[in-house]
């Protein structure tokens, strides 16, 4: 079994990636640590559409089934639409969300506009973890329920009020190395 490397994949709007969130901390924390992480500037990065997006993630950020895919936000949906085809090792989904939440500037990404597939995003990872806030300031808690019942998620959950954005996520990178550790 091949060792496990992390891939990065941000919330809409966040260009350049290195300066946003806790992406190149936790980047640059993972490498310190001996795990290889996948990091760059996405393209399309306001509308996040999804047919610009996942061809990114396998061609230019490598998603394999090696893979542990970090996502936030919309990176989170990539992550899940991702998973409807691709097998990985696991997926972190960082407040995640499963509808458009009424949004254009959302609906636009192409993620929401059909059902998700949850039987097969199951069957092709060998774990799906995720961060939600009860209190996250965009996205409805329920809205993380329904993922975390629907992929069956070990699901860790906080009253922060951040929606995670924030410069360093301690809790997130030692999940991480966990679950590289795990094999």
């Amino acid at each position: 079994l091949m060792a496990a490397r992390g891939l990065i994949v941000p919330g809409n709007g966040c260009t350049p990636i290195a300066s946003c969130n806790w992406y190149s901390w936790l980047h640059n924390e993972l490498e310190k640590s001996g795990v290889p992480c996948a990091m760059k500037d996405m393209p399309d990065p306001f509308e996040a559409k999804e047919k610009i997006w996942l061809p990114f993630m396998k061609n230019e950020l490598g998603a394999d089934e090696n893979s542990i895919i970090v996502g936030h936000s919309s990176g989170a949906e990539a992550a899940m639409r991702f998973i409807e085809e691709h097998k990985v090792r696991g997926v972190v989904l960082v407040a995640a969300c499963h509808t458009d939440l009424g949004l254009p500037s959302e609906a636009i990404s192409g993620y929401y506009n059909r059902p998700w597939n949850w039987q097969t995003m199951q069957a092709n990872v060998k774990f799906a973890s995720q961060f939600a806030d009860q209190q996250d300031p965009f996205i409805p808690y329920a809205e993380a329920q329904h993922v975390h019942e629907n992929l069956q998620t070990e699901l860790i959950s906080s009253s922060r009020g951040d929606h995670f954005m924030v410069k360093k996520f301690p809790e997130l990178l030692q999940h991480v190395l966990d679950k590289a550790k795990e094999g």
